[in-house]
């Protein structure tokens, strides 16, 4: 009788382990409001309101943001828009991470970056800030940077004192023009990263 009660918790444990490592929370950083939308900052909920467009699924209101469901190949992604503003966004990912029980492995954060010409592609494991008030936040309230940052390039091309007016700018013509190409890559990302893992990911997708 107690080595069966054995059995049955290891296997219950290890249902449970599984379900685990298969749930990831896939976070855009970006400002609320209609002013923000098209903004370069915003590119963490462009890309993410552009693979719920592509996947038809709908985003929900939620406890501190937006929230989507997204099942693929046995992996259930959660896609939030915290709508904390920027520099507080690590209030909005602590909070889902301990609801859905998602491990720090299978967080993946997307922000804008000016240290990346137009549209380039950086996924890295690690990280500091780099300055991005978004990531300094979560680093702060997850009190680590041990997570999966995904970066898309917006270029620095601003004149001296105007990077706040650049970076809350809109995309100018030629950037709209190339966008729909390069959410349709940051599409595939998302899915990567929750069926190849991190590594195969950033091999295929980095500089792309």
């Amino acid at each position: 009788m107690i080595k069966w009660i054995q059995t049955l918790f290891s296997s219950t444990k290890t249902a449970d382990n599984t379900a685990y490592m298969k749930k990831f929370l896939i976070v855009g950083l970006g400002n609320i409001g209609a002013e923000y939308v098209n903004t370069r900052h915003n590119i963490g909920f462009k890309i993410l309101d552009h693979f719920a467009k592509k996947e038809a699924i709908q985003f929900e209101t939620v406890k501190l943001g937006s929230l989507a469901e997204y099942k693929f190949k046995g992996r259930t992604f959660l896609l939030l828009k915290p709508n904390t503003y920027m520099n507080l966004s690590g209030k909005a990912v602590q909070y889902w991470m301990d609801k859905e029980n998602i491990p720090l492995e299978n967080l993946m954060v997307i922000t804008d970056d000016l240290n990346l010409s137009f549209g380039t592609i950086r996924i890295k494991p690690k990280g500091s800030d780099g300055g991005h008030n978004g990531l300094k936040n979560i680093n702060l309230i997850l009190n680590n940077n041990q997570y999966t940052r995904f970066r898309f390039g917006i270029s620095d091309e601003f004149k001296k004192g105007k990077q706040v007016d650049y970076v809350l700018g809109e995309w100018d013509d030629d950037e709209k023009t190339a966008l729909p190409e390069r959410l349709e890559i940051a599409s595939e990302i998302i899915k990567s990263f929750g069926t190849a893992g991190l590594g195969n990911t950033m091999t295929a997708f980095n500089g792309k």
